[in-house]
């Protein structure tokens, strides 16, 4: 849970906001609903965090608190948010074609590996990258399903497409490993 913009200047949300998203993040913590007013529920959150972090359990948020808090909540925030998002580089009009090497083939033929499961047209790829025959055809047979030009090659309407197809295949694979 991160703050929304609507916190800023309103510092007791902001920390019950911190506070809730460690107790997300590690259940030791006190989860506590950020209502903006610093009252016993703050307070005894507060209280389990210092004793937590070996400080003074006062349920006073001072300045020793409060930089422990920053220094826990951002760590704890990438565990409990969305993963980064990953966005190749293409320059304008820039395409990758049959036989080139570039890094992007590697994420490339990673995801047509987990859309070969969603879509069986979709070929087998080695990981090269390298835009080899079988990863060319594995695009073109994409492509096809998506409605592009089959090309074969990686322009960037194809890797928007791969990208927007990426998701549901990788959580329906995943939940299919875990049956």
């Amino acid at each position: 849970m991160k703050p929304e913009e609507s916190f800023l200047n309103q510092p007791i949300r902001s920390l019950q906001t911190m506070l809730r998203t460690l107790a997300e993040q590690d259940p030791r913590h006190e989860t506590l609903v950020p209502d903006g007013i610093y009252g016993p529920a703050t307070v005894s959150a507060v209280s389990r965090f210092q004793r937590l972090h070996g400080l003074p359990a006062t349920g006073i948020t001072d300045q020793a608190t409060w930089e422990q808090i920053l220094g826990e909540y951002e760590p704890a925030l990438v565990q409990v948010g969305e993963a980064q998002f990953l966005d190749i580089i293409l320059e304008p009009n820039q395409v990758i074609r049959r036989g080139q090497r570039h890094p992007h083939i590697y994420m490339v033929q990673a995801i047509l590996a987990v859309l070969q499961d969603a879509y069986q047209s979709i070929g087998p790829v080695s990981h090269t990258g390298i835009l080899d025959e079988a990863t060319s055809n594995a695009i073109s047979a994409f492509q096809s399903l998506s409605g592009l030009p089959m090309t074969g090659h990686l322009d960037k309407l194809t890797w928007k497409a791969l990208a927007l197809h990426y998701p549901q295949a990788a959580r329906q694979s995943d939940q299919g490993a875990n049956m």
